[in-house]
């Protein structure tokens, strides 16, 4: 089997994406590692420490080594992009692989270098930056090079990144750290609060996924909740309602929107109009909230598309941007 040589990673608050060019997408994980605490050692990586949060005893901890979007423990993130760009078939010892990666728009210097330290320690020969909101309208099929101006809005697990591109390039962009994993808090909260009920991420996040609606819908669907009475701390269940939801969701939805409204009021007005023919397209795991598309178009009056497979167009993206390096070079940040 012939050795990978080129490497894009989607390096993502929730869920980590590697794509090897002519192969497409080899590797979907978790962005979670399971360490022991009595030693500090390594336990499990990706999907098997994912199983782990929620139900770990007191001798592990399963860490998600990224927070809004950067990273947050520089030897969790290495040890995992190590274990990642191993299970893609790169040889870290022999032929290091040319490694591209997706970085929030608006990251600093330090939380820039620290996402190329961890990849070079990890086995990358070469390290490549990409911003995401770039990487995801070229995972979109968005033509950025051309003169007109393309809006893209790409909600992750720990931030949303708005941008408005032309030639190649970021004209105006915003971010904040908001996404699916404060989404998935807020109904928690909202739990905890109404029901004095406890619940994990697992559980907030399968009741986003399974009656989660950015719009109260006029027919509301339900679901049975089990978690942890606050008062007696015994096992307790009971129903909650979509219109409870989408209640619970309406101030992160309300950050999103305003990080969307900073983008448009700072795009010039040339670039607005092309905004109002082409409408704004959504990408991430965000725009497969219910309606999202419909809550974003009432409140900036522009119209509003959900890519084809958002959860992968930041990474077919980078992968695109690595296979074709001289074409993209306008958009690929230096990494020295």
């Amino acid at each position: 089997m012939a050795l990978t040589r080129k490497i894009a990673i989607d390096l993502g608050t929730t869920n980590t994406l590697m794509y090897v060019p002519k192969k497409g997408i080899v590797l979907n994980e978790p962005s979670v590692v399971a360490i022991s605490s009595d030693n500090n050692a390594v336990l499990a990586i990706g999907r098997q420490a994912q199983q782990m949060i929620g139900r770990t005893p007191e001798t592990i901890t399963a860490h998600r080594p990224l927070k809004d979007g950067v990273i947050a423990d520089f030897r969790i993130a290495e040890a995992m992009l190590r274990y990642l760009i191993k299970q893609t078939g790169a040889s870290v010892k022999f032929f290091r692989p040319e490694v591209l990666v997706s970085v929030p728009a608006n990251i600093t210097s330090t939380e820039r270098r620290a996402v190329v330290d961890a990849t070079l320690s990890a086995g990358a020969k070469s390290v490549y930056l990409i911003k995401e909101p770039v990487a995801a309208a070229i995972g979109a099929n968005i033509p950025i090079g051309e003169s007109s101006g393309h809006m893209i809005v790409d909600i992750g697990g720990g931030t949303t990144e708005a941008a408005v591109i032309s030639l190649g390039g970021v004209v105006s962009a915003h971010s904040s750290r908001v996404g699916g994993n404060v989404f998935d808090a807020a109904i928690i909260e909202h739990i905890r609060k109404r029901y004095g009920l406890v619940i994990g991420e697992p559980t907030a996040e399968f009741i986003k996924k399974e009656i989660g609606s950015a719009i109260p819908e006029e027919e509301p669907e339900s679901l049975s909740v089990r978690g942890r009475d606050v008062a007696t701390g015994l096992p307790k269940e009971t129903v909650i309602s979509s219109h409870e939801v989408t209640e619970a969701l309406r101030e992160p939805l309300s950050e999103v929107m305003l990080t969307i409204k900073h983008v448009l009021q700072d795009t010039p007005p040339e670039l607005s109009a092309d905004i109002i023919d082409k409408g704004i397209v959504l990408t991430g795991g965000g725009a497969a909230l219910k309606n999202i598309d419909q809550l974003i178009s009432h409140g900036t009056a522009v119209p509003v598309y959900i890519a084809d497979d958002p959860l992968v167009c930041v990474v077919k993206g980078a992968g695109a941007a690595l296979d074709n390096l001289e074409t993209y070079k306008r958009s690929i940040l230096l990494t020295k």
